[in-house]
């Protein structure tokens, strides 16, 4: 059952609580507050598809592992103008732009 997000608007047309209910998909939308009767919108959101764009996913393909045997070079930011590479084997072990 699909959950749905849906804001209530007070008389004076201010906007009031954001709540969310489980409604079957073919159900039409609330027009009122199912407790205090009063009026609300639907607030339309993008759906969450599960994927290859999770956070999961995302932490292993930018992990140092991957990112060496892709060919690439990784380096962190250590301090003001200093980094160190930690991931690939090209470029110098470190870069100061600070020149000390």
């Amino acid at each position: 059952m699909p959950l749905y997000t849906y804001q209530v608007i007070h008389k004076d047309g201010s906007e009031g609580e954001i709540f969310e209910v489980f409604q079957k998909a073919d159900e039409p939308p609330l027009t009122h507050h199912p407790e205090t009767g009063e009026k609300v919108i639907r607030i339309y959101k993008p759906a969450h598809i599960a994927g290859w764009a999770n956070d999961r996913m995302t932490k292993q393909m930018l992990s140092d592992k991957n990112i060496a045997d892709k060919g690439f070079t990784k380096y962190i930011r250590q301090g003001k103008g200093y980094y160190e590479r930690t991931a690939g084997n090209e470029g110098p072990p470190t870069i100061n732009v600070n020149g000390t």
